[in-house]
């Protein structure tokens, strides 16, 4: 069934809300929704005190271990952690608390995709597949093709998102994040036909992010997933300085779900 799940999105220290497409070094391009006055700690917490399972804490670039381990110290064992995850710390970040490890651009040395890597990873994870998340958000190319796309989603990648990709990779991990990077940040809706083709690919949990405004986002992927696809809202949150939906009204979907 279709749930809310939260993230924290972390960019030098501070949570915060972005525009996905401008996320690069340059902090002059960078388009920021918004800039919490709260920590980490204190969205965990809010997660943590309202039962939502499977949040998802991004370092987006460095100076962000501090904050991410702060939130982990308020729920460990129960937050994932992305962003710079590799074969040496991904077992680190498991101890520190999070409930699972995030990958992204590791898996893809200038811009193609290794299988080395991710065993590496899945080795230093001692083989806990369940320990592992694969994040494959996207840039969409044309009318109904997917390429990974990797440092802060500002490089393309030699893999299509496609059934394909997705069977090839789901013996190895748990679940799949996968932001739309296009809609990242935006709220103009979700990738239909990406939440489409996802549920027909996918045989494990799937978190969709990118676009979501409202309630009826949620009802939206619901009924194009058949409730396979979970869906993460951000910059619309009143949390986050949002006015398509409040954070209350969320929690309240997934208890009515009996999430």
């Amino acid at each position: 069934m279709t749930r809310f799940r939260p993230c924290i999105d972390l960019h030098a220290g501070q949570v915060k809300q972005i525009v996905g497409g401008t996320l690069d070094s340059t902090t002059a391009e960078l388009k920021t929704n918004y800039v919490s006055k709260h920590s980490a700690g204190h969205f965990a917490a809010l997660y943590r005190d309202n039962a939502l399972e499977g949040a998802h804490v991004i370092m987006l670039g460095p100076g962000n271990d501090e904050a991410a381990k702060e939130a982990l110290a308020e729920w460990p064992g129960h937050l994932q952690v992305g962003g710079g995850i590799n074969d040496r710390n991904a077992a680190m970040w498991v101890e520190r608390g999070a409930s699972k490890v995030i990958i992204t651009s590791f898996l893809f040395p200038e811009g193609k995709f290794s299988q080395e890597r991710l065993d590496a990873v899945l080795a230093a994870l001692e083989g806990q597949k369940g320990k592992l998340v694969i994040d494959l958000s996207c840039r969409r190319r044309g009318d109904d093709k997917w390429f990974v796309a990797m440092n802060k989603w500002q490089t393309i990648t030699d893999m299509e998102v496609n059934q394909e990709s997705i069977k090839s990779l789901e013996p190895y991990c748990s679940e799949f994040l996968i932001h739309a990077a296009d809609n990242e940040g935006l709220q103009k809706g979700v990738d239909e036909k990406l939440v489409e083709r996802l549920s027909e690919w996918c045989s494990i949990p799937v978190t969709y992010a990118g676009g979501g405004r409202n309630l009826d986002d949620l009802q939206l992927v619901k009924k194009l997933s058949d409730g396979k696809i979970d869906l993460t809202i951000g910059s619309a949150l009143d949390c986050f300085g949002g006015t398509g939906v409040k954070f209350d009204d969320c929690v309240e979907w997934n208890r009515n779900k009996g999430l």
